[in-house]
């Protein structure tokens, strides 16, 4: 098993343990399934993927799911202007590239805005978990 993987499902089984939550099957494929995808699915598209090993598995488990790793800090929610909610397994500060056509969505780093101040007008709104910047636009292959 890659190592990567093997070390985000350590994360997983830990995180579950210390908050009482089962480990079911239905919650571990749909951890596994998520850690694996490089794509930022949807709820849909992580159902669909589950569908051929676990044909009984509803779209409302799915949501529910993502609701309870999202609570837990395992996951994290892609913001974006569709109606669409879209996935992550992170374990590092990064921001989005989202392709307005293909609706694409790539991950980068930007130092400058992870280590700069808040505007001290904003400073007063009180504590701050992260900070996310998404960018729109046109990817290449859709600008061809």
């Amino acid at each position: 098993m890659d190592l990567i993987l093997s070390k985000r499902l350590e994360l997983f089984t830990r995180t579950c343990r210390e908050k009482d939550l089962r480990i079911t099957p239905q919650r571990l494929e749909i951890f596994k399934q998520l850690a694996l995808a490089v794509d930022h699915p949807s709820a849909e598209k992580l159902h669909q993927r589950l569908l051929e090993r676990m044909p009984t598995l509803s779209l409302d488990t799915v949501y529910r799911t993502l609701g309870t790793f999202l609570e837990l800090g395992l996951i994290s929610k892609v913001e974006t202007v569709e109606s669409q909610a879209h996935f992550e397994v992170a374990e590092m500060q990064h921001h989005h590239l989202i392709c307005q056509k293909c609706k694409k969505i790539i991950d980068f780093e930007w130092k400058q805005v992870d280590e700069a101040d808040l505007p001290d007008e904003i400073q007063l709104f009180g504590n701050f978990k992260r900070k996310s910047v998404v960018v729109y636009g046109t990817c290449r292959e859709c600008m061809e």
